[in-house]
């Protein structure tokens, strides 16, 4: 009876399904987020994460997936499926039509004796350029956009020397953030002007999936003669894709007023100088001479090192994104997001998936020890109990990171089972 049920199981291989869709399917616009969506579907369970294609258009930007991904559960033609959705994220730059070719997913699902490969249908969509905009315009395309500001004074009341910082914060929903326009920010007579670094990020709903972008510009402005100023009116031009019109955002003028200040010294003062300079009118002072010199000099130091400097900032900005490079792609990086997935709703086991793979456990749920294959069929199995299955797995999870060290510091061997058979699992 024994024999009977191996063979019979071992007759059922699982089933590897993959689905594209696009979101929206229809009205693209130039500027605008077109997300493509690719259901990774197995009627088992996944022993790892699913490996993705890159994708290319010409004429569009695409960002890849960043590892998020959103749960599934499906009935296709009578029988249950689960796994995982991606999004690749499109945001065309040029009127015309894209024609997305079909995508090779690999993956391994639980009782298969090796990675299975599955493609997707292709798929095809049409961008246009919204009306009213101006030659060289850069349209922001989304279905809401919000702008506010925020006023801080250094000092109340303000005088000379004092500063005041305006925040601009620029919410779009179905945009990019790297797609979101640069405020104009601009000098302002009797202040000077210091540009912060802006702040990007993305909007989502902590399960995945991008809501939008967000842009986040300050400025600081030094008061240096006292008197009434304005901060003008900024508005932002975005195209509405609920109701097809051009819309715009905007924030009001902002008004302070600052006094003088007797002990308030700029701080690149040229009192002295330009005293001594009306003591003798007739000739340059040595004193001047003296520091057009030194700018001459500094001016060729400068010029003759920028190759040397630029080489250098280069190399430092490439070993900073290696280092930020590295980090993402460790295990104790996916690690660290295993805890927030499972207690989402619903639980996401992507990062989990993800971590094994990282962990030289393999690509086989076997290496993994029998009680995280036992949860995972708790989850996948033909009787599943999701909410005590998981709850069991987050306690487990200590013991399962010491598990992994102690498997990272065994030697590799060299030699393959010699019953590969006996490694496989069945619910």
């Amino acid at each position: 009876m024994t024999g009977l049920l191996s063979l019979t199981a071992s007759a059922a291989e699982p089933q590897l399904k993959i689905q594209a869709h696009l979101q929206p399917a229809e009205g693209a616009m130039v500027g605008g987020l077109v997300e493509l969506q690719v259901d990774v579907l197995t009627d088992t369970w996944f022993t790892s994460a699913a490996t993705l294609p890159e994708l290319k258009l010409n004429g569009a930007l695409v960002t890849p997936p960043d590892g998020q991904a959103q749960h599934l559960n499906q009935t296709i033609d009578g029988q249950s499926f689960s796994g995982l959705r991606y999004s690749y994220l499109i945001t065309p730059n040029v009127a015309r039509r894209f024609d997305i070719p079909p995508l090779t997913v690999s993956a391994t699902p639980g009782q298969a004796t090796t990675p299975l490969s599955a493609q997707s249908q292709p798929l095809h969509f049409s961008s246009t350029q919204p009306p009213g905009l101006k030659p060289g315009e850069t349209p922001l395309v989304a279905s809401g956009v919000r702008l506010s500001q925020s006023l801080t004074n250094s000092a109340t009341p303000l005088k000379t020397g004092d500063s005041v910082t305006r925040q601009l914060t620029l919410q779009a929903d179905g945009a990019l953030a790297m797609a979101l326009p640069v405020p104009p920010l601009g000098d302002v007579a009797g202040l000077s002007r210091y540009l912060q670094a802006p702040q990007i990020t993305r909007l989502d709903d902590g399960r995945g999936n991008v809501l939008g972008g967000q842009r986040i510009d300050a400025v600081t402005y030094r008061i240096d003669k006292a008197g009434a100023y304005t901060l003008p009116a900024i508005a932002v031009k975005w195209w509405d894709v609920k109701t097809q019109q051009s819309r715009t955002a905007q924030v009001p003028a902002v008004t302070f007023a600052a006094t003088a200040n007797s002990a308030y010294k700029p701080v690149f003062s040229i009192t002295d100088d330009l005293r001594q300079l009306g003591r003798n009118n007739q000739h340059f002072s040595t004193r001047w001479l003296l520091w057009l010199a030194l700018l001459a000099v500094c001016i060729g130091v400068g010029y003759w090192l920028r190759p040397a400097l630029l080489r250098a900032r280069h190399q430092w900005q490439a070993r900073k994104h290696a280092r930020q490079l590295a980090w993402e792609q460790s295990a104790e990086f996916a690690w660290q997001q295993i805890n927030p997935q499972l207690q989402a709703e619903p639980a996401q086991l992507s990062a989990l998936y993800l971590w094994l793979r990282r962990s030289r456990l393999g690509l086989q749920l076997v290496n993994a020890g029998p009680r995280l294959q036992g949860l995972l069929r708790g989850l996948y199995g033909r009787e599943p109990q999701t909410a005590q299955t998981l709850a069991q797995l987050r306690e487990s999870l200590t013991t399962l990171h010491s598990q992994a060290e102690q498997q990272a510091h065994k030697p590799a061997s060299a030699l393959r089972p010699l019953n590969p058979a006996q490694e496989r699992e069945f619910p």
